[in-house]
């Protein structure tokens, strides 16, 4: 199994962050179907005032650049997109290429320090 942490801002605009919150709890069938689709098999996003912590879990074979724009070629993992980033803006750290910012794992309570 392949873990993934990644970190992106909420707007600072009011309501922004409860109408996210109010899309995630109900979201699309077709979403939810379309990344275990690709191998996806858990995702949970944590909120820290506007700062949003997202874990996933794939299996070993899961490449996050080959396996994650297969999930965006669907119409309504398109329209989810372009949604949900009305409501997000990149971190600080971000580089220019990306939306959701990779975060290196530092610890693991199984296995202590990643290779």
């Amino acid at each position: 199994m392949k873990s993934f942490g990644m970190t992106i801002g909420l707007r600072d605009d009011p309501g922004i962050v409860e109408a996210y919150k109010e899309y995630h709890r109900a979201v699309w069938p077709e979403v939810v179907e379309g990344l275990r689709g690709v191998g996806i098999t858990q995702m949970r996003i944590f909120l820290r005032g506007r700062r949003l912590f997202m874990y996933m879990e794939a299996a070993d074979d899961f490449d996050l650049d080959r396996d994650f724009p297969r999930y965006m070629e669907s119409r309504r993992a398109q329209e989810w997109d372009t949604l949900m980033r009305t409501y997000q803006e990149p971190v600080p750290e971000a580089r220019p290429d990306e939306w959701w910012a990779s975060m290196e794992q530092v610890y693991d309570l199984e296995g202590g320090l990643p290779a």
